[in-house]
């Protein structure tokens, strides 16, 4: 046998945790490390994990004492840190583990390869091909066990040995491999959209993507960071973290998440573009920036510079990019692979959605030269492309202790 650990991070969440580990130990082999990491959490869940830790010896357990949220995009990469296994599973607090869960992902598994288990949901969000809608229950207190496990056997009968190239939580993979690339990108801390990040980046370090179709949890979904007591309603800090990680996604990677049917990521090229934008706002530059490599506002006025270094000191504690980098005073030469010049006075969202699709569209046209969008003259000096530069990342712990 196989030997995993789980790795499953929780703030606030006990009801749950506790749901999810009794299911590992109920239907895995004690074998099978558990690494449980509570993010400062104010409802017991220290506390019982202790419990716990005293009568499970196979169970690690870590406390966030920073005084800051770190949230899962720091925490699961600690657990991994942490565990002593070579192989490791990103497991929710709110996901409920069935039979051969381990033994069904790990006949997939290989070196450079991540393999997703197949999650079944009741009906809160829309279908997709990479799980299985079905109802057992919206709350861990109801949750209708003998139906689900029923359920599951049946689905393993059906799907043996069946794939896809699917992947979302939960997955497994190497420790080592994980690790390579620098783990979860802290820029994503303490959530969301850290998960796609790193999904592209197992694509582009040309890691095998599988799902085994024949692998089972039950995800309550969003019972973690985002729904906490009241389902469809966002926990309190939820919306303006949201709000950054977009931002920061976009500024990363030049355009926003895609996927196709199965969730396997669509990674657009990442070009260096630079907007060159006349009678530019403030807010202008806060709509702009991400979606660019540099922006050089152009205002007419001296007096309306200052909106270039109000937006740099605003902005830049919610980003690790340097934005003295990003965001230029209009007297700095434009040295972009891709410069994108346009009046800001005509930006309506019609004409936004060119900047919206500006690498589809770059890498469709694949042509040198100047080319007319709208309001914007595109010259295109060269169409390199840096996405592969994106695979790996540095932890910033100490900007997270400070920022988070």
């Amino acid at each position: 046998m196989t030997n995993i650990s789980f790795i499953i991070p929780s703030y606030n969440n006990l009801r749950y945790l506790k749901t999810a580990y009794n299911s590992i130990r109920k239907h895995e082999a004690r074998e099978h490390e558990i690494v449980m990491l509570d993010d400062a959490s104010t409802d017991g869940t220290w506390e019982w994990m202790n419990e716990i830790k005293n009568n499970d010896n196979n169970c690690i357990i870590f406390r966030n004492e920073t005084g800051n949220k770190l949230g899962h995009t720091i925490l699961y990469d600690k657990g991994v840190d942490l565990c002593s296994n070579e192989i490791f599973s990103i497991f929710h607090a709110d996901m409920i583990c069935s039979p051969h869960y381990v033994k069904n992902l790990v006949k997939h598994l290989d070196e450079r390869t991540v393999v997703s288990a197949t999650r079944i949901e009741p009906p809160l969000h829309p279908v997709g091909k990479e799980k299985i809608i079905e109802a057992f229950g919206m709350w861990p207190e109801e949750f209708e066990e003998d139906k689900f496990l029923s359920f599951c056997k049946s689905k393993r009968t059906e799907f043996k040995d069946k794939t896809t190239r699917g992947i979302f939580a939960p997955w497994i993979m190497y420790k080592k491999d994980f690790q390579a690339i620098g783990g979860h990108d802290p820029m994503f801390a303490p959530y969301p959209y850290e998960d796609s990040d790193m999904f592209n980046r197992f694509i582009l370090a040309g890691y095998k993507i599988v799902q085994a179709r024949d692998s089972f949890v039950y995800h309550l979904t969003c019972r973690g960071h985002k729904w906490v007591e009241e389902i469809g309603k966002d926990a309190d800090d939820y919306p303006e973290l949201e709000i950054r990680a977009r931002r920061n996604y976009l500024r990363k990677w030049g355009s926003w998440i895609g996927n196709d049917e199965y969730q396997y990521p669509v990674i657009p090229p990442k070009y260096d573009i630079g907007f060159v934008v006349k009678n530019c706002t403030y807010d202008m530059l806060y709509e702009l920036e991400p979606w660019c490599s540099t922006i050089y506002p152009e205002p007419h006025t001296a007096d309306r510079w200052v909106s270039v270094y109000s937006y740099r000191d605003a902005e830049q504690e919610n980003t690790l990019f340097d934005l003295k980098e990003r965001v230029k005073i209009p007297t700095d030469k434009v040295t972009n692979d891709i410069v994108v010049e346009f009046d800001g006075r005509e930006l309506t969202p019609t004409q936004f959605q060119y900047i919206a699709q500006m690498a589809t569209i770059l890498d469709d046209s694949g042509e040198l030269g100047e080319m007319e969008l709208g309001i914007f003259k595109v010259t295109v000096n060269k169409l390199d492309t840096y996405e592969k530069d994106l695979v790996k990342c540095k932890r910033y712990y100490k900007w997270l202790q400070e920022k988070a």
